[in-house]
């Protein structure tokens, strides 16, 4: 069953999603070669705490962290720790969601750790702006299968890069996971259609080579078949009168990464698109 929002339940859902953003924010302050995962998941949960939030990944379905931290190949899932070191030219999606007030929050970006090269930072570029494409699909009227196609359309017709199949997009409320699926790839006039206070999470996740994909021996890690580097962006919007109401803020992460010399600017905010 779908939960469509009020008007407060939406702002309630938006507060959320910027302590999400608070939370990568911080990551984007300190990251650098050298720091691990285990790191940067501490400073996002004593963000999340010290705002009286409770991190929605950590124990969910037995998830151990706050964030889910992958690296490179690693698509999402991954799981931070002492080990997982971060060196120059590496990229490093980071995946967090919060509770607050009785809301779920969702948010992830893909950062490039040092001197990434070319290929790669054009892969953070096209996933990124697929992100945008993607919300602007989401208008009243429009159905599911919208969204995807301007995903799919743009990723693999214009670049020839992979988009996942086996991860999707979600409702998001009072529940982290609500329905509907929000695939990043379909047709056109596909799925359910689209109404006013619709909340989902859309997050393109795109593969440098082959879609394929599978799961690492921790149970956990979704890795790139071809163990081509993987990038992922995601950003929690409402369907609304006026077009999609984008409820997370990159611009808080972009500001950090523009003050920290060791991380590249991926670029293409949504007013870059209008």
């Amino acid at each position: 069953m779908i939960f469509y929002k009020t008007d407060e339940e939406i702002e309630l859902v938006r507060e959320s999603c910027l302590l999400v953003c608070k939370a990568l924010s911080r990551v984007a302050s300190i990251l650098k070669p050298g720091m691990t995962g285990q790191d940067i998941d501490k400073a996002a949960e004593e963000v999340i705490r010290d705002h009286k939030a409770v991190p929605a990944f950590k124990g969910y379905r037995g998830f151990p962290a706050t964030l889910c931290v992958s690296k490179n190949e690693a698509v999402v899932h991954g799981i931070p720790s002492e080990k997982q070191v971060f060196n120059d030219g590496d990229i490093v999606s980071v995946d967090c969601g919060v509770l607050l007030n009785g809301f779920f929050g969702d948010s992830a970006y893909t950062f490039p750790v040092g001197e990434v090269s070319d290929e790669i930072m054009k892969l953070l570029k096209v996933t990124n702006t697929s992100l945008y494409k993607a919300i602007d699909a989401a208008t009243i009227g429009k159905r599911i299968g919208d969204i995807g196609f301007a995903v799919q359309h743009y990723v693999e017709r214009d670049y020839k890069y992979g988009v996942v199949r086996e991860l999707v997009g979600h409702g998001i409320g009072r529940e982290l996971h609500e329905p509907p699926e929000v695939p990043n790839f379909g047709k056109r006039g596909r799925g359910i259609k689209l109404q006013e206070g619709l909340v989902i999470a859309i997050e393109p996740m795109v593969n440098q080579g082959k879609k394929d994909v599978r799961t690492a021996p921790d149970g956990w890690t979704i890795i790139s078949r071809d163990r081509k580097p993987s990038a992922h962006f995601e950003h929690t919007i409402a369907v609304r009168k006026n077009g999609p109401d984008i409820l997370s803020n990159h611009e808080m992460i972009v500001e950090e990464i523009r003050k920290n010399d060791n991380l590249q600017e991926v670029g293409v905010l949504k007013e870059a698109l209008a």
